[in-house]
């Protein structure tokens, strides 16, 4: 059973920066793509970035500039640094893969930002 774990989220304040790593667990990532989600309270579920096998990656608006997604295939691993956050980043962040027909989530990291 693939899983996928998540760790880095913490308190932070406005302006300031984290790092989120994603650890893959029972497969190889380096062939997925991998997606990393936000859900604030009382909202839907959003992507914020992705990164296929080919290294291409993908943003949402918002946070085009200030997020950076990467892998590091020998550690099986997917980070997102987060630059510049601010208040309206607040939110429990997954990491997804999509193993056709298939849907694994990790358990999140509260990533909370204090203006």
């Amino acid at each position: 059973q693939p899983q996928l774990v998540e760790s880095g989220g913490a308190l932070v304040q406005s302006g300031g920066s984290l790092r989120l790593s994603c650890a893959a667990v029972g497969f190889t990532l380096d062939y997925y793509v991998i997606g990393w989600y936000r859900q604030a309270p009382g909202k839907q579920r959003e992507l914020v970035a992705g990164i296929n096998s080919g290294g291409r990656t993908n943003y949402a608006d918002s946070v085009k500039g200030r997020f950076t997604i990467s892998r590091d295939n020998d550690k099986n691993t997917v980070y997102l640094q987060m630059n510049s956050l601010k208040p309206e980043d607040t939110g429990v962040y997954y990491c997804n893969v999509f193993m056709g027909p298939y849907d694994y989530w990790g358990q999140g990291t509260q990533v909370t930002v204090s203006s």
